[in-house]
C-alpha cells in the first residue's frame, strides 16, 4: 500500500470510530466510573470486536481477489458508492448533547472486556463498513496478507486512541454534557471524510489496471 493510500485509510478509519455510537458511551460510561487504566480493558473489548469484523471482511474479500478480478471489481465500485451513502447519512444526522453518567459499573477485567466485546459486535455497520473499505486500497498485485496486516494495525491503534479518549473525557466530564455542536462538528468531519474517500477512490487508477 503506498503512502497515499493508506493516509487516507487512516484518517477515514481515525474520524468514522470518532462519531460516538453505543461503543463510545460505554468507553466514556466506564471510564466514568473507572480509572481510565481500568476502563481501558473495556476498550481492548471494542478493539477486538472491530478486528472479528475486519477479519470476516478481509476474508471475504480475500476469496473474491482469488475467484474474479471482475467480480472484485464489482464489489470495489459498490464500496465506493457505500462510502458515499454513509458519509451523506453521517453528515447529515442530527446530533444531540451526550449526558456521561457517573454510576457504578461491575469493575471485574473479564466484564470490562466482555461489555465492551458485546456492545460492538451487535453493531453489525462495523462489517459493512471494512467490506466496503477493504476493496479500495487492497492491491490484487502485491503480498496480501500484509497489506491487510498493516490495516488490520491500523484500526486496532485507532481503536485504542479513540475509545481510549472517550474513557478519558467520561472519566473528568461526570454528569455534565458532551455539547451537541461538538458532536456535530465530528460528524460532518466524518462525513466529508468518508465522501471524500469514495470520491477519491473512484478516481483513482485502478490497482489492476
Amino acid at each position: 500500500m503506498d503512502i497515499e493510500h493508506f493516509s487516507i485509510f487512516f484518517i477515514t478509519t481515525f474520524l468514522l470510530v470518532l462519531v460516538p455510537g453505543p461503543s463510545a458511551l460505554t468507553a466514556a460510561a466506564q471510564g466514568a466510573s473507572l480509572q481510565s487504566s481500568k476502563a481501558f480493558i473495556g476498550v481492548l473489548g471494542i478493539a477486538s470486536a472491530d478486528l472479528i469484523f475486519f477479519g470476516l471482511s478481509a476474508t471475504g474479500i480475500s476469496a473474491l481477489i482469488v475467484a474474479s478480478s471482475t467480480l472484485f471489481s464489482v464489489i470495489k465500485w459498490l464500496g465506493v458508492a457505500f462510502l458515499i451513502y454513509l458519509g451523506l447519512s453521517v453528515l447529515l444526522s442530527k446530533a444531540s448533547a451526550i449526558q456521561f453518567e457517573n454510576k457504578k459499573i461491575d469493575a471485574r477485567t473479564g466484564k470490562l472486556f466482555r461489555q465492551g466485546l458485546v456492545i460492538q459486535l451487535a453493531n453489525p455497520k462495523a462489517l459493512m463498513y471494512f467490506s466496503a473499505l477493504l476493496p479500495q486500497f487492497i492491491n490484487p498485485n502485491e503480498p496480501l496478507l500484509m497489506q491487510l496486516a498493516v490495516m488490520a494495525l491500523t484500526l486496532f491503534l485507532a481503536d485504542c486512541l479513540v475509545y481510549s479518549l472517550y474513557g478519558y473525557l467520561g472519566f473528568h466530564m461526570a454528569r455534565q454534557k458532551l455539547k451537541a455542536w461538538l458532536i456535530r462538528l465530528i460528524n460532518r468531519a466524518a462525513g466529508l471524510t468518508l465522501l471524500f474517500t469514495g470520491i477519491k477512490m473512484a478516481m483513482l487508477e485502478n490497482h489492476g489496471s
